[in-house]
């Protein structure tokens, strides 16, 4: 029996990479309700009292960036001036331009908004079709907003980590080897009581009792407590969480990050159709574990290559797999967002727990409904 291990982490909507992620993403839904066709480009950085959003914007409407920016920042939980961050009084700086005309051209013939290679995958190890590690670990922090959102214990504050390490036996899920819980919290709660709070609320919620034993080893708050989060610990920047909001670290990453930016960035939109192709394929059969590359150059629609990678689970060759992939999915940029339905609203919601495995309304890429066109061009072939 071959025994492994890997590990995958998240973190809270209140992190502050996630925070700018957030941020980037509700100015691309408050432009996109008024002009779906605007190009977006958005980063933000926040730190101690500061929040600056900066990018190109090609729109045809107006939007109030700051008003945006403290709309996000009080949903999230920083609400008041004893978290260290509030919405009311931070300052908000922006800085933004429009498209660069050279990109622009080539955009606007339905071309890539940039040169890259993107990811995706699935794998039936789950429901989700999604790795366990990211799967458990996005759980947990979500739990631990839950457990603050609902006033189960008094002093949680919006920020926080997760990490979990599952141990394979014959690529298959046997154990849970190790969970970390970092809870950030108010001053004077004693260690001892956040530590048995969080093993009773979050992680015996999260993990199943089967996966927990002796060996197991759980780690709260591991440097003894975590009064200082948010902003004022750590800056935080968009796309800087590129893992956690992919795989997990399972597979390979093109490195383009996802939030603040409009679908014609292939960054973003190949990356969701590399998964919605994935999924599919492993739902159909195809594959227990499928793996998908997708490159594009600046300008041209057509992606310039396509790699699958099914870890030797595949039914077909990958030449087939390929060819089959060419004949269902338009992997243009404007054939992507048409079929995926990419120019809506739908994009601040991703920008925390990943944006895969989800059955939230919006994830289109998440759908499973080529699985019977997929069976049938297997037959064919």
């Amino acid at each position: 029996m071959r025994k492994t291990l890997f590990t995958s982490e998240s973190v809270t909507e209140g992190h502050p990479d996630k925070m700018a992620d957030q941020i980037s993403d509700a100015v691309l839904d408050a432009i996109y309700e008024k002009d779906p066709n605007g190009r977006v480009a958005c980063e933000t950085l926040v730190t101690t009292g500061l929040v600056v959003v900066a990018g190109e914007v090609t729109t045809s409407c107006y939007i109030e960036i700051p008003q945006i920016v403290r709309q996000t920042i009080h949903q999230i939980g920083y609400d008041e001036p004893g978290h260290g961050f509030a919405s009311k009084t931070c300052g908000v700086s922006t800085s933004i331009q429009s498209q660069s005309p050279d990109i622009a051209l080539g955009v606007d013939k339905g071309g890539a908004g940039d040169q890259g290679m993107m990811f995706g995958y699935a794998t039936n190890e789950t429901p989700e079709f999604m790795p366990t590690p990211i799967v458990y670990a996005h759980r947990l922090a979500q739990r631990l907003a839950e457990v603050r959102k609902q006033h189960l214990v008094d002093y949680l504050r919006p920020d926080g980590k997760s990490q979990v390490t599952v141990e394979y036996h014959d690529g298959h899920v046997a154990r849970v080897e190790a969970v970390i819980v970092s809870a950030h919290h108010k001053a004077g709660v004693p260690l001892s009581q956040i530590r048995s709070d969080m093993k009773r609320l979050v992680i015996e919620e999260v993990i199943p009792k089967q996966w927990l034993d002796k060996r197991t080893k759980i780690y709260v708050n591991p440097t003894g407590r975590f009064e200082v989060g948010g902003p004022m610990s750590d800056t935080g920047l968009t796309g800087r969480k590129i893992i956690m909001d992919t795989y997990g670290g399972v597979i390979g990453h093109g490195g383009g990050a996802f939030s603040g930016k409009d679908p014609t960035k292939v960054d973003r939109s190949a990356a969701y159709m590399a998964r919605y192709i994935a999924k599919n394929l492993v739902a159909a059969g195809v594959a227990d574990r499928c793996e998908i590359q997708l490159a594009y150059a600046i300008g041209v629609a057509e992606p310039v290559s396509i790699m699958v990678n099914t870890h030797g689970t595949g039914k077909l060759s990958e030449s087939q797999t390929i060819k089959i992939i060419r004949e269902l999915f338009d992997l243009t940029p404007l054939g992507i967002i048409r079929m995926l339905k990419l120019r809506r609203p739908i994009y601040l919601k991703t920008a925390a727990y990943g944006h895969f495995g989800r059955k939230d309304d919006g994830f289109s890429w998440e759908e499973l409904d080529r699985v019977n066109d997929i069976k049938r061009a297997v037959r064919n072939t």
